[in-house]
């Protein structure tokens, strides 16, 4: 039954709370590490294992948690998901060396992965069906604001405190958590004990999203295909994926029940909402990359100019919550979104090196916007016409989706960049010869300027071949992600059509007799 008044308000908030815990998480570490390798004494490589264990623990968890509700009951197991996350929270600032900040990232990111889609059916079952659209635009403040706030925080933590603040901050908002968990979140009565425990299926499953995240984790950074672990990782993905599905449809009582995939409106809305993850995730990547290494903000500048866009997105939500309660087609609204989100990266697609602060609001504000128009009608259009028992199961795909368009959007961006800037470089340098006019007169403005400081003429053409090898780098750079810009935005513009192939299911309102 669905809660009333203050009871579902509270619920809705802890289960938001918990959720934010999880999302900020997601990103709020990133601009740390480079204090933590200082202090840990840890390599570029193995500081980056922080962000792949946390991650991988995520995607291996989302899809599980539908099983594990059911298995130990949702309070009970929403509880220990809390408890799991605060604890490593502690562990990680407390530790010692990078490996056992490694470990208890890995444990931070099984309790996190958990709370997400846990959060997400106690919200559904929470809400009246015909408040779903408000219910799912609530959930959606705290995935679509957190990783973009993440950053933000972060920098402020680590510019002002130490970075085992960054893990600090969880302690006592996990224990309100725990708190309002224990004294509000029911046990569902939907959600029936499974059978027998689907070992085999937990193996496989861990095995194919554990390996397929370490490669987009890695593989870029490995040269991909021409590692021999990378490609031993990718067929045992395949493989074990392939075994997977093929064990699910045939066990009684599956740990991830495929069969919920029937559902025409929740298989492609799964590809929608990995389409979603790979925009959310893979811009929130690019941007700051984009305005620290090229333009020269800092990490606060950085993550300042990201507010407004958070800003529009909290003002959004409820209203886009309110449109649909209103019956206006989902549709509609996530063609919308994505017609807003490629304005965003087209008018970044015409930046340039002198670009500043203010060039950015506004389609920031319009990604803002083109979000809260994406997650709710996305995921209404997915979730909305699945029964109750099923919400549990539908909520863990569906977020892994999402986690998972992320790591393919963030693996496919810096592979891009990586193939660009070498086609560009090559391109300009080519240009660089004593026939070619704009060249020979910016090496002389160079040249004169240096000698007009008082160096001799051979140290100011030194110094004049090397500023003109500056430039060419930061213009190669420039027009890298200018390409990778424009690449988000045209897999998002083409991906509409998906969105139309779903049937909406329609909701009967009942009459209200009071």
């Amino acid at each position: 039954m669905p809660e009333q008044g203050f009871q579902k308000w509270i619920i809705t908030l802890t289960v938001i709370l918990a959720s934010l815990l999880e999302l900020i998480d997601t990103t709020v570490v990133n601009v740390s590490l480079p204090q933590i390798m200082g202090n840990l004494g840890a390599t570029l490589e193995d500081v980056g294992w922080v962000i792949t264990a946390y991650s991988i623990a995520n995607v291996v968890i989302l899809p599980m948690s539908g099983w594990l509700s059911s298995r130990f009951g949702r309070r009970s197991y929403f509880t220990f998901s809390i408890v799991l996350f605060t604890i490593s929270s502690f562990f990680c600032g407390n530790a010692a060396n990078i490996w056992e900040l490694v470990f208890f990232r890995f444990l931070q990111g099984i309790g996190g992965g958990a709370l997400l889609a846990t959060a997400q059916a106690i919200l559904m079952e929470t809400w009246p069906k015909e408040q779903h659209g408000m219910a799912q635009a609530l959930f959606g403040l705290g995935v679509v604001v957190g990783p973009t706030i993440g950053p933000t925080l972060g920098g402020y933590i680590t510019d002002h405190f130490t970075w085992p603040w960054v893990f600090y901050i969880n302690l006592p908002l996990g224990v309100i958590a725990m708190l309002l968990t224990l004294q509000y979140i029911k046990d569902s009565k939907l959600q029936q004990r499974p059978g027998s425990v689907d070992w085999l299926g937990i193996l496989l499953l861990v095995t194919t999203v554990g390996s397929l995240q370490f490669v987009l984790e890695r593989g870029e950074s490995e040269d991909w295909f021409d590692t021999n672990y990378i490609t031993a990782l990718t067929l045992t993905s395949i493989i074990c994926g392939c075994l997977f599905i093929w064990h699910e449809l045939r066990v009684e009582s599956p740990v991830v029940n495929l069969r919920i995939m029937k559902n025409r409106s929740l298989a492609i809305g799964m590809f929608t909402t990995f389409i979603l993850g790979f925009g959310l995730f893979g811009s929130v990547f690019i941007f700051p990359v984009f305005c620290q290494n090229l333009l020269g903000f800092s990490a606060q500048q950085t993550g300042m100019l990201m507010i407004p866009g958070g800003i529009s997105t909290i003002l959004m939500m409820p209203i886009v919550g309110k449109l649909l309660q209103n019956k206006t087609s989902p549709r509609l609204m996530a063609t919308f979104g994505f017609t807003l989100f490629f304005l965003f990266t087209f008018f970044l697609s015409k930046s340039n090196m002198n670009s500043g602060e203010g060039d950015f609001y506004l389609p920031l504000i319009l990604r803002g916007i083109g979000l809260s128009f994406l997650f709710v009608p996305l995921t209404s259009l997915a979730l909305g016409a699945l029964e109750p028992k099923d919400f549990a199961q539908g909520t863990g795909l569906n977020n892994m989706m999402r986690q998972l368009g992320g790591s393919f959007g963030i693996a496919i961006i810096t592979t891009l960049l990586h193939y660009r800037q070498g086609f560009h470089r090559d391109h300009l340098v080519a240009h660089m010869d004593i026939y070619n006019p704009a060249m020979t007169s910016k090496y002389n403005d160079m040249l004169n300027g240096f000698i007009g400081k008082g160096f001799s003429m051979e140290q100011a053409q030194q110094m004049a071949a090397k500023a003109l090898d500056g430039s060419i780098i930061r213009q190669t750079y420039m027009l890298s992600y200018l390409d990778a810009f424009w690449a988000v935005g045209i897999f998002l513009i083409l991906s509409i059509p998906l969105i139309w192939m779903q049937r909406p299911k329609r909701v009967v309102v009942p009459v209200d007799s009071h």
